[in-house]
């Protein structure tokens, strides 16, 4: 398991992990602050990350979790 933290443009903090489920796809979850205060979890699965290099998917994995709050907040 993989940890990664940031911050999202709409000003909320995260918190995630996430673990290979096999060799072309990550599940991940994470948890949403403000002002550390609980806002919510979501969680994601990404695919098809075969041509990826494995420094990338902190990346990509960061895109998704703040997409995935961005677009539903």
């Amino acid at each position: 398991m993989t940890i990664v933290s940031g911050k999202t443009t709409n000003g909320f903090t995260y918190e995630g992990d996430y673990e290979h489920a096999n060799s072309d796809r990550v599940t991940w979850t994470a948890t949403y602050r403000r002002s550390g205060v609980f806002f919510g979890m979501r969680h994601g699965r990404i695919n098809e990350l075969r041509d990826i290099p494995m420094k990338e998917v902190d990346e990509v994995v960061k895109d998704d979790i703040e997409y995935t709050w961005v677009q539903t907040t």
